[in-house]
């Protein structure tokens, strides 16, 4: 066997178990060469001969999956969202596409509470302030009794969502496919998604990025939020209009954005640079010791599972 792994995590010491699981079972491992994500062209490049193909966030366009060897058989993605990989074209071609679902959910979770928390007492900027010797005075929000609207109530939008009822926060949620047993537990009330937008004063997005979910957040969306509102978003780049959320930090319409994941990555231009109260992290969400090592684990395992012909429950397509 003849195994591709791109994530630069699985360099990382948590991965160690992982890495040795792969190492006793292929024949050659071949490793992301470029310590960053791939595009289509070097995806394609590093294919040659692989059987299973544990993937980070690589571009595996229809033309990678298309050209790809024949004897590629699985595409074991490290993470949960599957928005990279040409899902239709794997299907057509026979690969199965798995993920590694909840892993990290509570590591993306624990960030985003803390763009949150970052947004509301303008943590960064009172930080670099003392830093350079100054000793401001700064007058934040409190979350307590504020209204967070959840959207996308799944792994994460859950673990979110219980942690800002601890805090005093109301919280209301939109999901096509609401989970009314969690809510009714939890105290969460589900309404539309322009209802969310329009009464909370917290907005999280915990979404996949597909064409129904493209610039979900643009002018008309913003236009119809709170005066002040905060916008967070640790899920995937695109759902944000980022130009467009930038005039609003200008105008005051919004008072804040927190970003985990950008239309373009890495990023080294965006509109929203250089704007106070704009806190901006590297797509970090999932990058803890604990989720680093549970997803490795989940993603070798989903990958030797299907080579081996054994039942695999994260099968995508």
């Amino acid at each position: 066997m003849k195994i591709l792994i791109t994530p630069t995590s699985f360099t990382k010491q948590q991965n160690a178990k992982a890495v040795a699981l792969i190492t006793a079972y292929a024949d050659e491992v071949v490793y992301n060469p470029y310590a960053r994500p791939l595009n289509a062209e070097e995806v394609s490049a590093l294919l040659d001969g692989i059987d299973g193909y544990i993937a980070g966030l690589d571009d595996i366009t229809r033309d990678v999956i298309e050209k790809a060897p024949e004897s590629l058989r699985v595409i074991s993605r490290y993470g949960a969202g599957v928005d990279r990989v040409d899902i239709g074209a794997a299907k057509k071609r026979g690969i199965i596409v798995t993920n590694t679902p909840g892993t990290n959910a509570t590591a993306v979770c624990e960030l985003t509470f803390a763009l949150m928390l970052s947004l509301a007492r303008v943590i960064p900027g009172l930080d670099n302030a003392v830093k350079s010797g100054k000793w401001p005075r700064s007058i934040g929000t409190e979350l307590m009794g504020k209204t967070l609207g959840i959207v996308g109530l799944g792994a994460v939008g859950k673990r979110l969502a219980v942690r800002a009822k601890a805090f005093g926060m109301n919280v209301i949620a939109y999901d096509p496919y609401f989970d009314a047993a969690f809510a009714g537990k939890e105290g969460v009330a589900g309404l539309p998604l322009d209802a969310v937008l329009k009464k909370s004063d917290f907005i999280s997005l915990h979404v996949p990025l597909n064409d129904e979910t493209k610039y979900m957040i643009g002018k008309k969306q913003i236009d119809s939020m709170r005066d002040g509102a905060f916008i967070i978003n640790t899920a995937r780049g695109g759902l944000v209009d980022e130009s467009e959320a930038a005039k609003a930090i200008k105008t005051g319409k919004l008072g804040g954005i927190g970003l985990d994941a950008y239309e373009v990555e890495p990023v080294t231009e965006s509109p929203l640079m250089g704007l106070k109260n704009v806190v901006m992290t590297p797509h970090t969400g999932a990058h803890t010791n604990e989720a680093i090592e549970a997803m490795s684990a989940m993603a070798v395992k989903n990958m030797i599972d299907v080579l081996e012909g054994r039942d695999c429950s994260n099968i995508v397509v």
